[in-house]
């Protein structure tokens, strides 16, 4: 009976602790979000938008309330223009560099790797620097590779590729979306404003469930299943030769 109760407290011990979140439950967990790259040819991609969509998870972020985010000064005064979103690796020197983030647990690193849009019944509308002007309606399609970093060791910890899709009508030639602007006017209620901002949303519903809740918490159970569901997508649209 002793031996049974012995195993039975220890079963619940090792499962208390792979249900923990990656950081203490007692904490902040202390994160900082790097300039997003882009892999596509989205027209609205120009040089600052990296930074403002770095700002806007930040901001997203910081409203989850589970997070202390570092300010983009301070991790630009730190690790300057090194790009780690888009190599996915971190070399030796790097390392020494993060661990001078005060305290900074995980860095988030975010990179477009899908855009797509298209606009059905346009009766007259063009297209310019890959932006639709004019036309019915249309509808926007957006994927992000988002790698969590370990600041002690550099290591990738976590990654997952995150998709938003949003319908709507074309308003103007520009985006707008907070503090993200990308020339021309408002865009906000455009189909690409509304993926791209519901893309940041579910990037930091993500976070705060994988890494303020923990991998084992049932929140997870949304994301895997939006994973798989992913995956399946992508093999049948691959045309593969016998």
């Amino acid at each position: 009976m002793k031996k049974s109760l012995l195993s039975f407290l220890a079963l619940a011990l090792l499962f208390t602790l792979l249900s923990q979140p990656l950081a203490a439950a007692d904490d902040e967990i202390r994160i900082g979000v790097l300039r997003f790259t882009n892999q596509t040819a989205a027209g609205w991609w120009r040089g600052s938008v990296g930074t403002e969509l770095q700002d806007m998870l930040a901001s997203e972020l910081v409203s989850t309330k589970a997070f202390s985010v570092l300010e983009r000064k301070e991790i630009d005064a730190v690790l300057g223009e090194q790009d780690l979103s888009a190599s996915g690796r971190v070399s030796s020197s790097t390392k020494v560099k993060m661990k001078k983030l005060k305290g900074a647990q995980y860095l988030v690193a975010g990179t477009v790797s899908a855009y797509e849009e298209d606009v059905s019944g346009q009766k007259g509308g063009v297209r310019f620097k890959g932006v639709s002007l004019g036309g019915k309606k249309n509808k926007a399609y957006i994927a992000v590779d988002l790698k969590v970093i370990d600041t002690e060791t550099g290591e990738i910890v976590d990654a997952r590729t995150i998709e938003a899709n949003a319908k709507g009508s074309a308003l103007g030639a520009g985006l707008s979306l907070r503090n993200f602007s990308v020339g021309g006017e408002d865009y906000k209620q455009t189909p690409t404003g509304k993926a791209i901002r519901a893309c940041i949303i579910y990037m930091s519903e993500y976070l705060e469930c994988s890494l303020a809740k923990g991998r084992e918490h049932k929140c997870m159970k949304k994301w895997d299943a939006m994973d798989s569901k992913r995956r399946e997508k992508t093999k049948g649209a691959i045309d593969l030769d016998d």
